[in-house]
């Protein structure tokens, strides 16, 4: 049996304990490590690279857009770390929906920031390292907490095209008899599973999700997936005229909603990372 070893960023928590309850986590690899941990598997947390603790495999496992070397320079030590060459997700790197000025889009636009998540986990990270005392990892980070859709590209500000922090993309959720929808894949070494999640907002998250149906995965998206040196995670993505548009890529993805259909297996995802173990370890 393989012990595995969760590098996380120093400051993050891949559990939170509240009041009197047990240890829980928003993280979907938990589920999994908790899925190989039934059979007989085990695992722990190596938060921050300075623990240096030893494993027959690790998970690359900091939630933050972009990932210091030291980290990777540690993960680098196993015989297999899943995501070990993924180092970066903003959105100047991954989105293929951006637009520019005069580029010819005239549907409608979502202005995003550059950092995973709205920025949000940096200023998670921020936080904790203030509260500790200690140097903030992500100083300057910002947090935006709203999108903003335009109808047309020709209707957004000048400097928030120009603003470094800030992207413009192609907005094109598909539009459903009962709501929004918004294409996703996730996926774990050899499995993974496409589904579409339809909401009543327009801007598709977790939260306002009410229902999830299986899609194909198209072809150039797994290619991309390469191209980024993705083992696990979960892509956003819109097919419109017949084209593929990656909007954003989590290497840290949360759990999906269990209520809202067919979804990934948790399962068959551990199944995926035990069969990578046994190849690594050979």
């Amino acid at each position: 049996m393989a012990h595995i070893v969760v590098i996380t960023h120093e400051h993050d928590r891949l559990l939170e304990r509240k009041l009197f309850r047990r240890a829980e986590s928003s993280y979907m690899i938990h589920a999994i490590l908790e899925d190989l941990r039934r059979r007989g598997h085990s695992w722990t947390i190596a938060q921050g690279f300075s623990t240096k603790i030893a494993g027959d495999a690790a998970v690359l496992h900091v939630d933050s857009t972009t990932v210091d070397p030291a980290y990777i320079e540690y993960a680098r030590g196993f015989p297999l770390c899943l995501n070990v060459g993924v180092t970066d997700i903003s959105k100047s790197r991954v989105s293929t929906a951006r637009v520019a000025p005069h580029d010819g889009w005239e549907g409608p636009v979502i202005v995003k920031g550059m950092l995973n998540c709205g920025g949000l986990p940096e200023s998670r990270l921020n936080h904790r390292a203030s509260r500790a005392g200690r140097p903030l990892p992500f100083p300057g980070a910002r947090l935006m907490k709203e999108y903003q859709v335009f109808d047309r590209a020709a209707e957004v500000p000048a400097d928030l095209f120009h603003d470094p922090d800030l992207l413009v993309e192609r907005f094109l959720p598909e539009i459903e008899p009962d709501g929004f929808a918004l294409r996703y894949w996730l996926f774990c070494g050899d499995y993974d599973f496409c589904g579409r999640f339809v909401s009543r907002d327009r801007i598709v998250k977790g939260a306002g999700v009410f229902r999830s149906e299986p899609c194909p995965v198209p072809d150039d998206l797994r290619q991309r997936r390469k191209e980024l040196g993705f083992d696990y995670g979960k892509f956003d993505f819109a097919v419109h005229d017949g084209k593929t548009y990656l909007m954003d890529a989590n290497k840290t993805p949360g759990r999906v909603p269990q209520d809202a259909g067919e979804v990934a297996s948790i399962p068959r995802m551990a199944d995926a990372l035990e069969r990578m173990m046994r190849h690594a370890l050979v």
